[in-house]
């Protein structure tokens, strides 16, 4: 009797793990485009049925207290840690999308969806229009 009740805890923990790593809430780690290099975390959470995500780290000392001097509206001049960078995707599939990324590199509001390719790989993509005219990065999941 013991053991089927430890075998079916173990089971039960097992799927709920697994079911937290099947989503885009968490942490990622993303990298610069031009260098390789990691430049920041960003935390993806959900908020009213819709995704975020904000700059939780910036690995560059020098940058750690930059504010968003090119974006517009509310973003204008607000420190760069911390800020949400994006906003309002809704889930659609395996797809979460009809929600904007904001660059703050250059202050500029993109659309965007995001898959996850695997548990600890997401495919975000920024583009205008239509996501032919875009980029795309690939972040990692932080294991805590």
């Amino acid at each position: 009797m013991k053991k089927s009740i430890v075998f079916s805890l173990a089971v039960f923990f097992a799927i709920i793990c697994n079911a937290q790593s099947q989503s885009v809430v968490g942490k990622w780690k993303t990298v610069d485009d031009e260098t390789g290099k990691p430049k920041s975390i960003v935390e993806i959470y959900e908020k009213s049925g819709k995704i975020y995500g904000k700059i939780v780290e910036i690995f560059e000392a020098d940058k750690r207290n930059r504010v968003c001097e090119e974006c517009t509206g509310e973003d204008r001049n607000k420190p760069i840690l911390g800020m949400v960078i994006i906003k309002g995707l809704r889930k659609d599939g395996n797809e979460y999308n009809d929600g904007q990324i904001l660059d703050p590199k250059n202050g500029k509001l993109y659309k965007c969806f995001i898959t996850l390719e695997g548990n600890d790989k997401l495919k975000l993509r920024g583009y205008i229009g239509v996501s032919m005219f875009g980029r795309t990065q690939y972040w990692s999941r932080v294991k805590n």
